[in-house]
């Protein structure tokens, strides 16, 4: 009660220093990087990104991309040509005239080169950064090429489709805040008890996003999910925290004559039950953590993070405020349209035998569907965004008139013979889906030394240690052929050179895809014996912690399974996250109900008394939280045209619902059906024996 009583007494003090935060927070907001490049995330020790590595380190070349030039003249394409060579960060470009004078007829090329870069009506030429993928530097180089090329250009590959990307980002992610707010507001507006709360709580919720946020520049940089989600998420996971405290201090103006000793019982009774409830959550962050694919530790630091500042919001910042606008409060109270919920409760008691069978009976296609939606997920970022942004046209355009859907790059070893590379080269054409392969060898052929060309374009293709070879293939990025042809091209490579490396976005994206699986099993793992370890010390019970986490997962499988029954596939990302945030966010709620029955329990009451006077207390908190969860995140769901973040925030949206109507329906059939294991492995419950002496003593404290 000192520190509570401390945090009253300086409440003015405490908004001055937070308000004075609010400035190197925005500082560094904005200066924190934000990273667009999924495949930045993968472990370092795989050998695609060793490869990239080495690929900068003797050729100076990262990132890649094809540019399709439409409808222009020779002489206009390298004139083009020369101009993009002259933007800074481009390290090379090749096309034509790399190889051979223009006054050379085009048709004179060796068939394979000229089919490689050539149709009717379009030639492509193919650009070298001396960046990585995703740099800022490489995205700049990007918008400066589109704006040299103009609209006969389109520039395809992972850099134009990070561009491209951050601009999206950049232009939604206010919205997705304004929406989240304002549809918050509205809820609370209509479940809570006053029309002035909803924005103090938004306030002061409002500067520990900014606060989190701003405290993420010491991380360095943070990806473009964590940031667009962050602050959405932490608004719909840490608002319950700022309901109980209203709630508590309403309870204790009941008692206490004075406000700021009501506000200090208020704040004590929130921080010892609202740090209970917090550690769920902030379990379920820390488990994102322990993925390989370091996007999760991301994501998990980042909200980990925002759910302790929300706790420390409630306890500092919140009462302050509501003791500053006090007066204004107590004029704009209204009734809640939640009803009380004591008639309901007893009819949906006499059902419960109904709701346990139907616990058995949703388990079985619940969980079936929920084990298939991890094999249909999707990895290709690029086939979830509009189908007018330039990277998808451009990549439309590269398979359509090249035929090319994913281009792979090959490093060999440069001492490896030049008869041992064509017989490689001749070996990986004859793999299914593969285009051609392009190096010094099958540009020159064999008769042709390849002194014969000038020491800058053999630079190109070929260094002191490694040599390049470009492979296009037909099949898509992520799919099963081109995981399959990245197979048979790996075992071809390393019968000739057992150091060789086969890069590039598919490579790239196979290794997340084996990556992501295991991550799938291992945060699962994690995140439920974390959060049943919490529950049992929470409630001191060996069995509750089955029961609550039973009915969570329940939810879970529904929410992650209905996608299979649907058709739907979703982001490779999400059912990770997913499963682990709505297990750590939303068994709070059925941690409140269960809380409350023991409490009852162990002061006399029978089973069905017990569980009927927690439910008819509990509903009201667990309806303003789930509702509070699922407004948050369901109108960003809508509106947002990346699918990434659209997916993971309708998922959060329906799993608060779920949950929620779980808790509500299954919860306390499953307290009823086990009551008597509750009481003989819960700490103080053991004494409980439902005799007669106890009902009758307990009747007459409840009268």
């Amino acid at each position: 009660m000192k520190l509570s009583r401390f945090i009253v007494r300086f409440r003015i003090p405490i908004l001055i220093i937070t308000v004075l935060l609010m400035v190197p927070s925005v500082l560094g907001y904005a200066a924190t990087r934000v990273n667009y490049d999924m495949l930045d995330y993968l472990p370092e020790n795989m050998d695609t990104v060793k490869g990239q590595k080495e690929l900068m380190d003797e050729f100076g070349k990262g990132a890649f991309s094809f540019i399709i030039v439409e409808d222009m003249a020779p002489n206009d394409v390298a004139k083009l040509k020369a101009k993009i060579e002259k933007v800074d960060h481009v390290e090379s470009v090749v096309w034509y005239d790399t190889f051979a004078d223009l006054s050379v007829p085009m048709e004179m090329l060796p068939e394979k080169l000229y089919r490689a870069f050539n149709t009717d009506n379009s030639t492509m030429m193919a650009v070298f950064f001396d960046s990585s993928t995703s740099a800022d530097i490489t995205m700049d180089a990007i918008k400066e090429i589109r704006a040299l090329a103009g609209k006969q250009c389109f520039v395809s590959g992972m850099s134009a489709l990070v561009t491209d990307l951050r601009e999206l980002c950049e232009r939604e992610e206010p919205i997705y805040v304004g929406i989240a707010v304002a549809l918050a507001l509205l809820a609370m507006m209509l479940l809570l008890d006053n029309w002035i709360i909803p924005f103090v709580f938004l306030a002061s919720i409002g500067m520990m996003i900014l606060l989190n946020l701003g405290t993420n520049y010491f991380l360095g940089e943070i990806s473009y999910i964590t940031k667009a989600l962050s602050a959405v998420l932490q608004l719909a996971v840490t608002m319950d925290y700022s309901i109980f405290l209203w709630h508590s201090y309403n309870e204790s103006l009941k008692t206490c004559e004075d406000r700021k000793e009501a506000m200090a019982v208020a704040v004590h009774n929130t921080f010892t039950s609202v740090l209970g409830s917090s550690v769920t959550t902030v379990a379920g962050f820390i488990a994102l953590c322990f993925m390989s694919f370091t996007m999760g530790r991301d994501l998990g630091i980042v909200m980990a993070k925002g759910v302790i500042l929300g706790v420390v919001g409630c306890v500092t910042v919140l009462p302050a405020l509501i003791l500053v606008f006090d007066k204004v409060l107590a004029k704009t109270g209204h009734r809640s349209i939640i009803p009380h919920m004591d008639g309901f409760v007893g009819g949906l008691l006499k059902l419960f035998p109904v709701f346990i069978a139907a616990f058995a009976v949703l388990m079985v296609p619940a969980y079936y569907g929920y084990s298939k939606t991890n094999d249909e997920v999707y990895y290709d970022m690029g086939d979830s965004l509009p189908k007018d942004m330039e990277y998808v046209i451009a990549n439309s355009k590269l398979s359509e008139d090249f035929d090319i859907a994913s281009t792979h790059m090959v490093l060999v070893d440069s001492s490896v013979p030049d008869s041992d590379v064509r017989s490689m080269i001749k070996e990986m054409e004859d793999v299914d889906g593969v285009r051609y392969v392009l190096g010094l060898e099958s540009v020159l052929g064999s008769k042709v030394p390849e002194e014969i060309l000038p020491k800058s374009v053999r630079s190109l293709l070929k260094g002191d240690k490694w040599q390049l070879l470009l492979i296009n293939s037909e099949y898509r990025v992520a799919s099963d052929e081109v995981n399959r042809e990245i197979d048979s091209l790996g075992q071809i490579l390393k019968k000739f050179d057992k150091n060789g490396m086969l890069i590039g976005e598919a490579p790239c994206m196979k290794d997340m895809i084996e990556t992501t699986d295991h991550d799938f099993r291992v945060v699962n793992i994690i995140s439920i014996a974390a959060i049943f370890l919490i529950i049992a010390l929470v409630e001191k019970s060996v069995i509750l912690p089955f029961v609550l986490i039973a009915v969570i997962e329940l939810a879970i499988f529904i929410n992650l399974g209905l996608p299979h029954y649907f058709g739907e596939s979703l982001p490779f990302i999400a059912p990770i996250c997913i499963s682990t945030i709505q297990l750590g966010a939303t068994v709070d709620y059925a941690i409140l109900m269960t809380t409350r029955y023991k409490t009852e329990r162990i002061g006399g009451a029978n089973k069905k008394n017990a569980v009927h006077t927690a439910l008819a207390t509990s509903i009201p908190s667990i309806i303003v939280s789930g509702m509070g969860l699922f407004a948050a995140t369901f109108g960003v769901a809508v509106y947002s045209d990346i699918d990434i973040i659209s997916s993971m925030c309708m998922l959060l949206a329906r799993g608060a619902v779920i949950s929620m109507l779980m808790v509500i329906f299954i919860l306390p059939a499953l307290l009823m059906l086990f009551d008597r294991v509750v009481c003989k492995t819960t700490v103080g419950m053991t004494h409980i024996s439902g005799n007669k002496e106890q009902k009758a003593s307990y009747n007459e404290r409840t009268v």
